[in-house]
């Protein structure tokens, strides 16, 4: 970054030098220079009614109703024991209505206190019963989600099968039923195709690099068959690249089937060492800040999402660049961040790089080499950890990917490393 470059809003200042152990992060003020504050004042406040569940809203409405129906009737009360008494008082004198106005009084007092006291505490008890029928009728709700929320890939056989009456809930729990049934069977197609694909498409390819290999190990090999066949081994080697990581891709999208405890920080340290040579070769400079970073998850998954993330900062950098590898506690997190230098990132291009056979404009090895598929493997390995992936811009140009995920059983974000 030049001297006095300073980060636009949605880019990330780069590292400086000495500055390693400082982890990067998105610039907080707002286009234009307007605060988070004054942006959130004038979000629309929610009503009080929209943070209370469907049970309390239900009790709430059976409540509001009961307490309008009681006070009619208490009204309705009031004006008959007031007709029927000026009823029996008609016939009367004046002077004896003067002595008896006063009893009267009093009765219309007792009769609507007693009446509003009797309303206030059937009231009570009418809300109590309304909300424990709510739950009730809710219940069957509640165990739909309770499936809902457990469900996986593997465990797409489960079904709600509610009893009861035919009614509107028991044919959502149905209508429930039908769409798993459906997904199970796509998945079960799945998985049967990606266990066909990986073997009906890498032998042929794998037959094709083993007769051009043998073809050009011949002794009596004019020049220009070398030079053909090299072109058909580099193009059958891209295509196993391909089929790799499509498969790979398929695998990462769905449950883990390996759960350990694995250090980030290791994990990086150890794709550093395996892309040493590629790393030396390129003649970039790299920096590296590796602290410890527990997590639970599979983990040659996650030493892919390292060397992945690695290796798209070699091919997407320029001459003479950078690329800087962290690992620690980020946002009270185990995290691991590259950082690499390279041609200016617009950031509405951003999203897109994260999905499949999207390269950027600044492939400094050839795109020969990438199959586009290295940050969708990133994203679909974090969403498999149940994780965060974030990319911004960098000053300068280049690119900064954070991963973040869950802390493991034991973890305190008090142990947080960053700076």
């Amino acid at each position: 970054m030049r001297p006095g470059e300073r980060p636009e809003p949605g880019q990330v200042e780069a590292t400086r030098p000495g500055d390693t152990g400082t982890w990067r992060s998105l610039n907080s003020v707002a286009p234009g220079g307007e605060s988070t504050e004054r942006s959130t004042a004038r979000s629309t406040v929610h009503r009080f009614t929209d943070n209370l569940s469907l049970r309390a809203r239900l009790t709430l409405i059976y409540g509001m109703l009961f307490f309008a129906a009681g006070s009619l009737l208490v009204l309705v009360n009031y004006l008959v024991v007031a007709v029927l008494l000026n009823a029996l008082l008609a016939e009367e004198s004046l002077a004896e209505l003067m002595e008896h106005s006063h009893h009267i009084e009093q009765v219309l007092t007792h009769v609507t206190r007693f009446s509003l006291l009797a309303l206030f505490l059937v009231g009570l008890l009418a809300v109590a019963l309304g909300y424990a029928v709510a739950g009730r009728a809710l219940s069957p709700l509640q165990k739909i989600t309770r499936i809902a929320r457990r469900l996986s890939e593997r465990s797409l056989h489960e079904r709600i099968a509610l009893s009861g009456p035919d009614d509107e809930i028991r044919e959502l729990a149905d209508t429930f039923d039908g769409m798993l049934e459906r997904l199970d069977r796509a998945f079960d197609g799945q998985r049967r195709f990606v266990a066909n694909a990986s073997h009906e498409l890498r032998t042929p390819l794998a037959i094709n690099r083993t007769l051009l290999e043998v073809a050009l190990s011949a002794p009596d090999v004019s020049a220009d068959l070398k030079s053909v066949g090299q072109t058909l081994l580099e193009t059958n080697a891209r295509h196993e690249r391909l089929i790799d990581g499509l498969l790979f891709l398929a695998k990462t999208d769905r449950e883990l089937e390996v759960k350990a405890k694995v250090d980030l920080g290791e994990v990086a340290g150890t794709v550093l060492s395996q892309l040493s040579g590629d790393i030396d070769s390129s003649g970039l400079s790299l920096r590296q800040d590796l602290r410890s970073a527990l997590v639970v998850g599979d983990p040659v998954l996650l030493e892919r999402l390292v060397a992945n993330l690695v290796e798209n900062a070699l091919k997407y950098n320029v001459d003479d660049g950078e690329i800087t590898v962290r690992s620690g506690m980020y946002e009270d997190m185990p995290a691991v961040q590259v950082e690499n230098s390279g041609k200016v990132i617009p950031a509405y291009e951003i999203e897109g790089l994260f999905e499949p056979f999207r390269r950027g404009s600044g492939d400094r090895v050839g795109s020969g080499r990438s199959a586009g598929l290295g940050l969708s493997i990133v994203r679909s390995v974090v969403r498999a950890h149940e994780g965060v992936v974030t990319a911004w811009p960098r000053v300068g140009g280049g690119l900064v990917v954070t991963v973040c995920l869950p802390l493991t059983s034991g973890q305190s974000g008090e142990s947080s490393d960053r700076r």
